[in-house]
C-alpha cells in the first residue's frame, strides 16, 4: 500500500492533527504539508513541502503532467487540501482520493484532536506527541503572542506574571510576531521545539507555538481568551488551561 497524505495548515493545525496522521502509516507513507511544518513530522517514509509538488499551482497553471503521475502512483489519498477547490477535483477525477475538512465547525462537540482521528477512523484520545532529546533545564519560556491579536492575554499581565515566578525567564517571539525586547527568535520548527523541551515551564496564548511546547512534553500553562479551550486546548497531564475573556463564556 502506497498512501499520499495532504494536510497543510499553521503549526498548531499540524499538532492537533499528528495523531490522526500517524494513524495512516502504512508500508509505505509520504506526507505533503507546508514548508515550515515539514520537521514536525518524522513518522512518515517521505515528507515533502506542498509549494515543492506543484499542487499548489493548480487552478492558475494546467497541472503538469508531472504531478499526476506522481498522483497516480498512489493507491490511496487522503486530502485535507482542495475539499472547496472544483479545479483540483476535476484534477484528481478518478484517482483513489478522499477529501477531509481541514478544521472542525466552531460548534464542534469534540477535540480538535479526536476530530481528525474520528475522520480517519481511529479511536479518541491520543495525544499529540513530537519526539526531541533535550536536558530539562530550570528555566521558564513565555511567547506572549498568536496568530491573531484577539487571542492574546495582554502582554503587560504576562510581564506581572513573569515577575512572580521563582525562576529565570526566557521570552520567546516567532518569526512574524511583534518586537520584543531580549526574546528569542528561533526559525527552524525543529531546533524551536528542541529549546522548548529544555524549558521547566511553558506559559502562552492559544498558538502555534504553545501546541507545540505542549507536544514535546514541557510542562504547559496555555491561556485561552477568545477560541474554545474544549478544542483547540493542548493534551496532557503536564498540561494546564487558564480562560480569561471571552472563551469563559464558550460551551
Amino acid at each position: 500500500m502506497r498512501r499520499l497524505v495532504i494536510r497543510p495548515g499553521a503549526i498548531g493545525d499540524i499538532v492537533v492533527s499528528l495523531p490522526a496522521l500517524e494513524h495512516l502509516r502504512c508500508e509505505y507513507l509520504e506526507v505533503w504539508t507546508t514548508s515550515r511544518t515539514v520537521p514536525l513530522i518524522g513518522f512518515a517514509d517521505r515528507v515533502r513541502a506542498i509549494s515543492t509538488t506543484g499542487l499548489d499551482l493548480l487552478g492558475i497553471t494546467a497541472p503538469s503532467p508531472q504531478l499526476l503521475e506522481e498522483l497516480r502512483s498512489f493507491d490511496s489519498i487522503i486530502s485535507w487540501y482542495g475539499t472547496s477547490r472544483p479545479e483540483f477535483h476535476d484534477a484528481t477525477a478518478g484517482m483513489p482520493i478522499t477529501f477531509l475538512p481541514a478544521l472542525p465547525a466552531a460548534s464542534c462537540a469534540v477535540h480538535a484532536t479526536d476530530f481528525y482521528l474520528q475522520q480517519v477512523g481511529a479511536p479518541a484520545g491520543a495525544i499529540p506527541r513530537i519526539e526531541v532529546r533535550a536536558v530539562r533545564e530550570g528555566y521558564a519560556v513565555i511567547h506572549p503572542f498568536s496568530g491573531s491579536a484577539r487571542k492574546n492575554w495582554p502582554l503587560e499581565k504576562f510581564q506581572r506574571l513573569a515577575e512572580k515566578l521563582p525562576m529565570p525567564v526566557r521570552w520567546c517571539a516567532g518569526d512574524e510576531d511583534p518586537p520584543l525586547v531580549d526574546a528569542v527568535r528561533i526559525a527552524g520548527l525543529l531546533d524551536l521545539a528542541k529549546w522548548l523541551a529544555g524549558a521547566g515551564l511553558y506559559i502562552g496564548n492559544d498558538s502555534g507555538i504553545t501546541h507545540l511546547a505542549a507536544a514535546v512534553g514541557t510542562p504547559t500553562l496555555a491561556i485561552f481568551v477568545a477560541s474554545n479551550p474544549r478544542i483547540w486546548a493542548p493534551r496532557g497531564d503536564h498540561v494546564r488551561i487558564a480562560v480569561s475573556g471571552p472563551a469563559a463564556e464558550l460551551p
